[in-house]
């Protein structure tokens, strides 16, 4: 059963530790650079297998598959056209003063910032299924948010913020993924109602972030050869999550169906304890009426010798 502590820690760990990319670039550049090359098409197989292995088939079993599937298809719209105002956003921005950095720097920092809200509500969600599926969502989402990162400091810094500020300013944002998170996950019974729906809308956000975003990338970095290191590392992203997403199920399912095991037993046993206290003082019942009749007829026969 999850608490308010496991969605606070993990979404914590998917908003700031998916910092260390940023961190990364500062220190090192050409590492930064490797591990958005290979980091990247690894974090598009995690997001894949995480919306296929896993989201959906909770999703359905939580709730409709139709509702599900809904909800899926929104999330691709919803976030295609949040993209594309970005996008229009950032060039009619351009076109009109190509002096507005600052303006195009803080719409980097307003999209990063509602980015990882929406990867806090993916995480409450994935903690109202169970604790299995929420460490699975956390991990999908600090994958992608790892490179991501390098390419928002990398912008940020272009743009003429300072090392310290670009810091500061990612740090703040990245702590909208742990509000996010709670506020969802303290909605309690009214997520529920509608799990099934935003499991299927976070399905959606992931499955266009690795279709979208990163395999066009991977067609361009890959296209003279059929399947080079970025390929592969895409299929053993997807390998990978499926393995770790099969075995947690697998665990918490046995656990699960050990703790019913002993549910059981334990309410068999207090039947039976309940039983036996009945049987005892049925027993008892018994004795004091057969004492009362032994009572009775001393009193009588002692009655009938006077007489």
């Amino acid at each position: 059963m999850a608490t308010y502590l496991h969605v606070f820690i993990f979404s914590l760990i998917g908003g700031i530790v998916s910092l260390i990319g940023g961190f990364l670039l500062l220190a090192h550049k050409k590492r930064a650079a490797k591990l958005v090359t290979y980091a990247t098409p690894f974090a598009a197989g995690a997001l894949l297998a995480t919306a296929f292995l896993d989201l959906l088939p909770e999703a359905a079993h939580e709730g409709n598959i139709e509702r599900a599937l809904l909800g899926t298809l929104g999330g691709i719209l919803l976030f295609f056209l949040l993209e594309r105002f970005l996008r229009w956003f950032h060039h009619h921005h351009d076109e009109e003063d190509a002096n507005h950095e600052d303006a195009n720097a803080n719409l980097i920092v307003i999209g990063d910032t509602i980015h990882n809200f929406i990867d806090g509500i993916a995480i409450a969600a994935g903690f109202l299924v169970s604790v299995p599926t929420g460490v699975l969502v956390t991990l999908a989402v600090a994958a992608h948010e790892i490179p991501q990162e390098i390419g928002d400091f990398g912008l940020l810094l272009k743009k003429g913020f300072s090392p310290k500020k670009v810091l500061l300013v990612n740090i703040l944002s990245a702590f909208a993924t742990v509000a996010s998170a709670l506020l969802f996950f303290s909605l309690g019974t009214t997520a529920l109602e509608y799990l099934d729906v935003v499991l299927g809308i976070t399905a959606g956000f992931f499955i266009y972030i690795a279709v979208s975003d990163i395999i066009p990338d991977i067609h361009r970095a890959e296209d003279k050869t059929i399947a080079g290191p970025q390929t592969m590392l895409l299929v053993l992203g997807v390998v990978a999550v499926g393995i770790v997403t099969t075995t947690l199920h697998d665990y918490i399912d046995t656990h699960d169906h050990n703790e019913d095991q002993h549910s059981h037993q334990e309410l068999h046993d207090d039947h039976d304890e309940e039983h036996d206290s009945h049987f005892e003082l049925h027993d008892e019942d018994h004795h004091d009426e057969e004492h009362d009749e032994d009572h009775h007829d001393d009193e009588h026969t002692e009655s009938t010798h006077q007489h």
